[in-house]
């Protein structure tokens, strides 16, 4: 298996991704196992694949030969045929996604941008990525796909239009032709030739240039052509594909060969596909297709598994699955998990109601778990002994603890007939009746010489094989022969016969099944008792009569606990219970010592007054050391079993051991040993603390939990269940021991099995145990919260307001404090998160930050009781739970009122903390909370709703917060960064706040952190303060003051220097930095020309209709702009750039520029700004952008001469691309494009010009 790494703000397409792959198994795709989330990141488990990709094979073999692009070829379209076949169009088919397993299978990987048929990707990435702080949009999914270089993108994709599985045809032949090639059949620099040449060009001959040894065949070139076709409807569909004779029938298995069957559905299919991507459809569209598809044959319909109606289930772990702290793993885990937690999302209006049904129901489900405290702790009792522990297998002919010899009998010298099994199944009762006779009458003859004793010991062999069977058995036992074998038992003379005879004894209680009350058994007990002791220095025998005491025993045993016969029936003799105990002893061979360990596993196994005859004060000990001085594994589980099921009637015995060797050894045994061991010695401890023994000492001691812990990581499921039923009671009985589990991941571990346990039909056995046990654990763990919060508040009630606790008090918050962290760590659970923040926990959550407020401004010292640093480790853990909060934005709106009436005041409060921990974590949380209610507020306004209570939000942050922002604000770092941001939030989702900023006088200490961060304008702080500039020009109903506070200085400085930035850049990340800050500038650019362009328009109204108008603010705003001028010369280097944003925001805000101060600036047309002209019209082809462009130029070589004279001088490649676009034919160019191109040129008085047609 493979770990992949992704930051969560790829949530969306690794959440399609798990969608869509989870059951998806084919040897050519990825094989996807588990999902995991950390508090950074996502780790999806899929197949290891060590051979690199597609992409690193053609890096460097270049070309490869046409017998290893078929090889290749075939893995592509069988796996690329699976995929279809399920309903999913790939959508982005490149070398790079195509991975190679060690031996060589190309393997599909990495569906983020896949989809389900006829599906809607946007809608399905808005449910599957919501989580997270994504910005998306129905159109992202197809806009990342194709944005960039769309070197394997087909033509109906990139103009805009849906993909469907004859775009992934396309990208098939791209695929095929660049492993032949050695490169793309379109490849250009250029993004916008590129295009040019997919959309309208044919891709040139396959094979590497200059090789005459390279050509393609005449199948090969029909194929690619075949699937290169520009028009979908014309390309190959899937009959024709793998019927195509360039496979030489490789593809038969995928239905190839069955094309008279089902080609006409594989048509229909591809001509569906083919509709879907040549029109935008509609409702109605969806509706006909999903009708036509019902009746295909081919290929089956989507499946409901990725359907986006069931996106609530698909959820990573918080732990799930794993640690906050990046261990594997804190959050998440299995698509299909058994607990689903709160969404986290960014704009979190979307799905509040979805996880509020998810939490109800999750909610339910721990409510029916148990009724009361005495119910759980009944449960917890019918637990702690499962079917496994209880397991019974024969005593007689054991392989574990002796090997049998293999015996015949001879049925030449039987003296009876030799009858099979069947043939004495079917015998009548006379037939019968007569053949016990011959076999007792045999049995009673005397052994008088060897040929007779040999023939009785045939006889026995003989009846060894039949007694195997239940049906012969339990005829047998009924029978007189039963009597007979007691009887030849204690008066054969051979020792031999005896031991045959106990065997034939044992093997009968062993098999059968019915028992009649008159069956001699005491009696058959009582003798092998007496020979045992007669005969106890010799172990032979003892090993030969031991089993049979043993089944016989358990029989009896087994026939009471099921009610079958009174106790009274067969009573066994004390002596019996005597021989087995000192057989145990220390001395005896170890095969003695395991029979007898044996027969006490298995009549312990049953509870029964004969069970009860093996309990003594030294049974445990006895047993113990048995087990710790057996050799082999299957030697030692034998006694730790019996004490096991010894213990489940007596835990004392157990206690005893511990008194005995002491709790290390047993922990010590219980860490090493193999599982089954473990299993045992856990059902023990659960045992024993269920009954109160030893319990006071167990639930104090850390080693004990800390060793239980670790257990969780066993691959058995048994014993992973049993470790957390200890725990619980552990937990039952000591609340402080909490801490200590959560600090060694018991988070971590109920995530995960959480995720494995998820309710089931098929769930059996293991599974099926553990979700029993780990339900009751969360259950006491959730109900356990609200007293622990309950202390902690009690223990800080009690000092509130002192600056001197008393030793009483101080014992008290040194107790319940330091409990806090499992708050923490229960909110950063998914498992627990939803259980746990409800309306009650914020209020008291209110009343914590109420008292860091009163810790932090003096009113309250924990110092002199718990020490400096547990007073601040106390307040980071409370803010960081609640930043826990704010990362599952609907938790926040499903309880908005409660954190808007107990939460945000303190925060607020905290903002002016002379602590600059808690002054910015109050700053971040303050931001990250404001985001999250305003913005549902605006999507609530949107919707009708009435969201009334964000107006006290904003009053609250209005009125308190926003007029101690100067001092914030010019703070030192990283103050500032953190108070930007809340601001950002805040006019992002409330136009109104810009006017409160304006109230407080904030304009010019704005101004005053840029200037102070101006010379770090990639900095954080600067990237964030102008974020909000922008959406404070954008809303600013006041232009005016913020002309007059200096923004037209501030806004030339930051152009100039981003612009220089972005023409700089010469790696991805920096240029990816410098769009971002350069689009803002260059919005609140375009802002401040729109303003100022409308303030003239209006003026130049007002005088045209006689209206007067305020001509001078109109000329006072013009001169206080007039600085944006310099800027024309940097706009203009930016028009070629290949981002069509920054070439578009560019060029709109030139043309603002030269529409209100025209050719002002002298450097506007200087040669190396007309090189940009230049090249901007050599690459745009649309006529809107031309238009754009062409109007830029005519406005400024008309509004000063001199402009226009450097074009004369200075601008023959300019003027000839003007030429060109005038002689270009009308039908290809927009006549006005034309028009101005003319006029353009008209104006130089270019000589050889021609008036357009």
């Amino acid at each position: 298996m493979e770990n992949f790494v992704f930051d969560k703000c790829k949530r969306a397409g690794i959440a399609n991704w798990v969608r869509l792959t989870q059951g998806l198994t084919h040897k050519n795709i990825v094989t996807f196992y588990e999902w995991y989330e950390t508090s950074n990141h996502l780790w999806l488990v899929v197949e290891l694949c060590t051979g690199g990709s597609l992409e690193s094979v053609i890096a460097q073999d270049k070309c490869l030969p046409e017998d290893v692009v078929r090889e290749f070829g075939v893995e592509l379209v069988t796996g690329l045929y699976h995929i279809h076949k399920h309903g999913i169009i790939y959508c982005e088919l490149k070398p790079g996604k195509i991975l190679l397993e060690g031996s060589g299978t190309l393997k599909f990987s990495s569906f983020c941008w896949a989809r389900a048929d006829f599906e809607d990707l946007g809608k399905a990435f808005a449910l599957a990525g919501g989580e997270e702080d994504e910005d998306i949009n129905e159109s992202t999914p197809q806009k990342n796909i194709v944005e960039g270089f769309p070197l394997y993108t087909a033509p109906e994709a990139i103009k805009g239009d849906n993909f469907c599985k004859a775009s992934d045809l396309w990208s098939l032949g791209c695929l095929l032709y660049e492993m032949f090639s050695g490169k793309p059949p379109f490849l250009s620099e250029s993004r916008s030739e590129l295009i040019e040449k997919i959309l309208s060009e044919d891709p040139l001959r396959p094979g590497p240039e200059g090789s005459a040894f390279h050509k393609p065949s005449a199948e090969f070139i029909s194929l690619l052509d075949g699937l290169l076709q520009k028009d979908p409807q014309k390309r190959l569909n899937w009959t024709e594909l793998l019927q195509h004779p360039f496979w030489k029938g490789s593809l038969s298995h995928c239905g190839g060969g069955s094309a008279d069957r089902q080609g006409t559905s594989l048509s229909r299919e591809d001509a569906e596909s083919s509709i879907s991507c040549s029109a935008k459809a509609s409702a109605d569209d969806h509706e006909n297709l999903d009708n036509l598809s019902s009746s295909r044959a081919g290929l089956k319909p989507p499946s409901n598994s990725f359907k986006i109606e069931t996106q609530t289930e698909l959820r990573p772990k918080s732990v799930v699955d794993g640690e906050s702290n990046e261990s594997i793993f804190l959050l998440s885990s299995r698509p299909t998990a058994r607990t689903i937690s709160a969404v986290e999302v960014h704009d979190a209006t979307t799905v509040p109601i979805k996880n509020s049904l998810q939490g109800d129901s999750w909610l339910k489900k721990v409510e029916n778990v148990c009724s009361s405290q005495q119910d759980m702790e009944l449960k917890l009792k019918e637990l702690i002994y499962t079917e496994s522990d209880l397991t019974v297998t024969p005593i007689i002919d054991n392989p574990k603890i002796v090997k049998q010899v293999p015996v015949g009998f001879d049925p030449k010298t039987l003296h009876i007939p030799a009858y099979s099994v069947e043939k004495l199944s079917c015998m009548k009762d006379v037939d019968w009746n007569n053949f016990v006779k011959r076999v007792c009458s045999l049995l009673e003859c005397s052994e008088k010489n060897t040929g007779a004793a040999r023939s009785k010991l045939n006889l026995l062999y003989y009846l060894c094989t039949l007694v195997v069977h239940k049906e012969i058995a339990n005829r047998l036992i009924s029978s007189q022969l039963f009597p007979i074998l007691i009887h030849q038992l204690r008066a054969a003379a051979h020792w031999d016969i005896r031991a045959n005879i106990a065997r034939v004894i044992g093997l009968l209680a062993l098999h059968t099944s019915e028992l009649e009350e008159n069956v001699p058994v005491f009696e058959a007990i009582t003798l092998l008792t007496e020979l045992i002791r007669e005969n106890f220095r010799n172990s032979k025998l003892k090993q030969c009569f031991l089993p049979a005491l043993g089944e016989l025993l358990y029989l009896i045993a087994s026939k009471e606990e099921k009610g079958e016969y009174p106790r009274e029936c067969w009573a066994v003799p004390s002596a019996a219970y005597t021989v087995l105990m000192r057989c145990l002893r220390e001395g005896e061979e170890r095969v003695v010592n395991h029979i007898a360990a044996k027969i006490i596993e298995n009549v312990c196994t049953t509870r029964s007054c004969h069970a009860q005859g093996f309990i003594t004060g030294e049974i445990g000990p006895v047993l113990w050391h048995l087990f710790t001085h057996s050799t082999g594994d299957s030697l030692k589980i034998i006694p730790i079993s019996a004490l096991c099921r010894i213990t489940r009637s007596s835990p004392s015995a157990f206690q005893s051991v511990i008194e005995k060797v002491g709790l290390t050894a047993v922990l010590n045994y219980l860490a090493n040993g193999m599982c089954k061991i473990q299993q045992y010695m856990l059902t023990m401890f659960s045992a024993m603390l269920s009954c109160g023994i030893h319990l006071q000492r167990l639930i104090q001691e850390k080693d004990f939990v800390t060793t239980i812990t670790r257990l969780l990581e066993s691959p058995s499921t048994f014993i992973r269940a049993k470790a957390f039923l200890v725990l619980l009671q552990v937990l039952i009985n000591n609340r402080e021991m909490l801490l200590l589990s959560c600090q060694t991941r018991l988070m971590m571990y109920i995530e995960r099995d959480s995720r494995k346990t998820m309710p089931r039909k098929d769930q059996q056995g293991g599974s099926e145990y553990l979700s029993k046990c780990l339900d009751l654990l969360i259950y006491h763990i959730v109900q356990e919260l609200p007293g622990i919060l309950g202390d902690i508040l009690s223990a800080l009630t009690n000092v509130s307001g002192r600056k001197h606790p008393s030793t009483i008090q101080a014992k008290q918050l040194k107790m319940c404090l330091p409990m806090m962290p499992v708050v923490l760590h229960l909110v950063t659970s998914q498992v627990f998160r939803p259980q746990i923040v409800t309306k009650q926990f914020l209020f008291n959550y209110g009343i914590l930050l109420e008292f860091i407020r009163s810790i932090d401004s003096g009113e309250t010292i924990l110092d002199r009781a718990v020490g400096q640093a547990a007073s601040e480790e106390l307040i980071r853990t409370i803010l960081l739970t609640f930043g826990a909060i704010t990362e599952h934005p609907s938790l926040l709106i499903t309880h908005r009122l409660a954190v808007e009436d107990s939460i945000v005041p303190p925060l607020v409060s905290l903002v002016h903390s002379q602590n600059v921990e808690w002054r910015l974590f109050s700053l971040q949380l303050l931001s990250e909370t404001t985001s999250v209610l305003l913005s549902h507020k605006v999507m609530g306004e949107e919707k009708g709703e009435s969201l009334n209570s964000n107006n006290k939000l904003l009053s609250l942050i209005r009125d308190l917060l926003l007029p101690q922002y100067e001092h914030i604000l010019l703070s030192p770092d990283p103050v500032p960064m953190y108070a930007l941001k809340l601001l950002v939030a805040l006019t992002e989702h409330s136009p109104a706040s810009v006017s409160f900023m304006e109230e407080v006088h904030l304009f010019p200490v704005l101004f005053q952190v840029i200037s102070r961060y101006q010379d770090s304008i990639l900095g954080n702080t600067m990237k964030t303060v102008i974020a909000l500039l922008n959406n404070i020009v954008a809303n600013s109903m006041n232009m005016m003051i913020l002309f007059q506070e200096g923004l037209t200085h501030h806004v030339c400085n930051l152009l100039r220097e981003a612009v220089a930035l972005y023409l700089e850049a010469d790696d991805k990340r920096s240029t990816k930095t410098a769009n971002v800050l350069l689009l803002s500038l260059l919005d609140i650019l375009q802002y401040m020309l729109t303003y100022t362009a409308n303030i003239v328009r209006r003026t130049l109204q007002a005088q045209k209709s006689g209206a007067g108008g305020d001509t001078q603010s109109a000329e006072d705003l013009l001169l206080i702009n007039k600085p944006l001028t310099d800027l024309i010369s940097g706009l203009i280097q930016l028009l070629p750039s290949e981002d069509t944003e920054i070439f578009l925001s560019a060029s709109q805000n030139l043309l603002l520029l030269v529409q209100l101060y025209g050719g002002s600036n002298q450097e506007s047309m200087s040669p190396e700004n007309m090189v940009s002209f230049t090249e901007v019209l050599k690459s745009k082809k649309d006529p809107q952008e031309l238009k754009l462009l062409l109007k830029i130029v005519k406005r400024l070589i008309t509004s000063n001469k001199k402009h226009l004279e450097s074009l004369k001088n200075d601008g023959t490649a300019l003027i000839q691309v003007l030429e060109s676009l005038v002689q270009t034919p009308s039908s290809h160019v927009d006549v006005a494009v034309t028009s101005l191109a003319f006029e353009i040129l008209k104006a130089v008085r270019h000589e050889n010009i021609k008036t357009p047609k």
